[in-house]
């Protein structure tokens, strides 16, 4: 007899589609239905407006300035070009599966922050001012990065998708702490979208068929070290305000958290599916001299000789 070894298990990622989603409505609930949290992010707001922050000659609101993608005006352009060029990649490369799942990343990411906007609202609990009444969860700003960066590392190739992963952090982060430290967000805002973008990518990798799901990131050396550190850099400086260190630390922080949860959701992928059982292949002969097999040959009667 053969011993069966038991199956080997598979480490889950912490990072899943359904945490995603309920992180998404816990942050939402905490930060907009809860009265500390209202207050805790008013409290955020107590500057002058966007002129102290460091990167306002970059977000579109000074002016004549230019905005930096997707800041401003530029969002609904760039989700068109990142789009276009999302869809063009997986032509080339005819990687439809893959293709379809980007873009369905794309549309879930934005289609859901809009459902959002529209269907969670955002009560008054504390007597706030009139500029913090409007409802700003999630953020349409960090939508359009976090989807157009999970989309890119979908349709990437195995060889440049470290380096597709790492920028497309860099650049969620630097968004992230940008509309932070205008005042344009709040953190629950950039938390909650990072969080929904996360989900729909998650989903839409466990919904590819098991050939087509990407393999395991293979990073190289010192990549991790360089990309974590650019992007902590980045969200210092973009979130940094100039009347307020506090502010300042609290935006970076917010911004360096959606960095942790693309990297882990992009670096660390789903278990791989094992095929099931294949039932084409012909059942194993079993040797003549095995017990069943006096059951499943008939005897042979041994030949008359005839009489003399």
């Amino acid at each position: 007899m053969t011993q069966q070894h038991p199956a080997a298990r598979t480490r889950r990622p912490w990072i899943s589609a359904p945490r995603c989603l309920l992180a998404f409505l816990a942050v939402y609930l905490l930060a907009v239905w809860a009265p500390f949290g209202q207050r805790a992010e008013n409290a955020l707001f107590g500057g002058e407006g966007a002129g102290p922050a460091w990167i306002y000659g970059w977000s579109g609101a000074a002016y004549g300035s230019s905005a930096m993608p997707p800041l401003e005006h530029t969002a609904l352009p760039t989700l068109a070009v990142g789009t276009a060029l999302v869809a063009a990649v997986a032509l080339v490369r005819r990687r439809w599966w893959q293709g379809c799942a980007a873009l369905g990343v794309i549309v879930a990411t934005v289609g859901g922050k809009e459902i959002a906007r529209a269907v969670l609202p955002r009560p008054d609990l504390v007597g706030a001012r009139e500029s913090l009444l409007e409802t700003s969860f999630p953020s349409g700003h960090v939508a359009v990065p976090a989807a157009l960066a999970l989309a890119a590392v979908l349709v990437a190739s195995p060889r440049v998708r470290p380096y597709v992963t790492a920028a497309g952090m860099l650049w969620l982060t630097v968004t992230a702490a940008a509309v932070l430290a205008t005042y344009h967000h709040r953190p629950s805002d950039v938390l909650g979208t990072t969080l929904l973008a996360c989900a729909c990518h998650r989903l839409a990798t466990r919904l590819l068929p098991p050939a087509d799901t990407p393999a395991p990131i293979r990073l190289p050396r010192g990549l991790p070290t360089i990309a974590l550190t650019l992007s902590a850099a980045g969200a210092l400086v973009a979130g940094a305000r100039a009347d307020s260190l506090t502010e300042s630390l609290v935006f970076a922080t917010a911004a360096c958290l959606c960095a942790a949860l693309f990297w882990s959701t992009t670096t660390r992928p789903l278990p791989r599916r094992a095929p099931g059982p294949d039932h084409t292949s012909p059942a194993p002969e079993q040797p003549h001299d095995s017990p069943g097999a006096d059951r499943l040959t008939p005897p042979v009667a041994p030949a008359r000789t005839p009489a003399p």
